[in-house]
């Protein structure tokens, strides 16, 4: 991906500094917060396995994975020496400057866009945090990967998540990792055209099956928006060849039967909130392919 010497974005806030303390809730209760489903952080080669069952069981059974992995003071997990890995780098490194070269990307594709339907896009913030954060979703920790919340309009991530990407869910590249913050991003675009609230409306009484279901519908919509906005990406020249194949597998790694299987070894589709391995790329691909908003309708017909 040629992100180098481009335009950068101001609506970063770097609260890596300031992450820390303990946590009073876990971000699986919490309305109206949007996520990748994947997260946590280990280090030491023993240790991985565990974590990963870990936080999966808390996305799947409902607890925060945090209450488990973190020591009770910072939500850290420590490696075998003892060494902390808390996120936490200097204010310019290379990682911030790429996230926020893809935010502003982001920024110009959606400002286009919703210029040509006579609409005015509100640029998102997007926080980096280190182990925790308040949001105005409530608290969240790392372990939950990164989200977006509508109350105020931004995305929380912590960046060792995209270590993790790579190194325990097999899912490398610099394209891959543009994917999750376009992903996020999918579901301001939500926020803003008012899908998002709608979704908050009708999924109110609900069974949790059919709202996992409805649920599905919206994120395979954020993925199929990151594929719009990675459509554009291709038309200014920045993306290199076998950069969208990183991100189709990044779909790939980060469907709920794929994680399903990797933590417990068998999936239940009623439990499925985030849609299929095949879902994920089925969309992200279908708004690369098109550019359009009108071929990212997940609401109605089969997905």
């Amino acid at each position: 991906m040629l992100w180098r010497g481009r335009r950068q974005s101001d609506n970063v806030e770097d609260d890596r500094s300031d992450s820390g303390g303990g946590l009073g809730g876990g971000l699986g209760g919490s309305p109206g917060q949007f996520r990748v489903p994947i997260g946590g952080r280990a280090g030491g080669g023993g240790s991985i396995i565990l974590v990963i069952l870990v936080v999966l069981a808390g996305w799947y059974f409902g607890f925060d994975p945090s209450q488990i992995l973190g020591d009770g003071s910072g939500g850290q997990i420590t490696d075998d020496s003892g060494s902390q890995d808390n996120g936490g780098a200097p204010a310019n490194d290379e990682m911030k400057q790429f996230v926020a070269t893809v935010l502003a990307d982001t920024e110009d594709t959606w400002t286009g866009i919703f210029k040509s339907q006579g609409l005015t896009y509100e640029d998102p913030k997007l926080v980096l945090f280190s182990g925790q954060v308040r949001s105005a979703c409530g608290f969240a920790s790392a372990a939950a990967g990164p989200f977006y919340c509508p109350g105020d309009h931004k995305v929380y991530l912590d960046m060792t998540f995209f270590q993790q990407l790579d190194q325990q869910f097999g899912a490398s590249g610099e394209f891959a990792r543009a994917y999750v913050v376009a992903h996020e991003v999918g579901h301001h675009v939500q926020n803003l055209t008012g899908i998002m609230g709608k979704f908050n409306q009708m999924r109110q009484g609900m069974s949790e099956a059919d709202a996992n279901q409805l649920s599905v519908r919206i994120e395979l919509q954020a993925d199929c928006f990151a594929g719009v906005w990675a459509h554009f990406t291709q038309q200014k020249g920045i993306l290199e060849q076998g950069d969208i194949e990183s991100a189709l597998n990044a779909a790939k790694q980060i469907g709920d039967d794929t994680l399903q299987k990797k933590m417990q070894g068998y999936v239940v589709p009623e439990s499925f909130n985030h849609g299929t391995s095949q879902q994920r790329q089925t969309w992200l691909a279908r708004g690369f392919k098109s550019g359009k908003l009108t071929d990212c309708n997940t609401m109605s017909g089969p997905i």
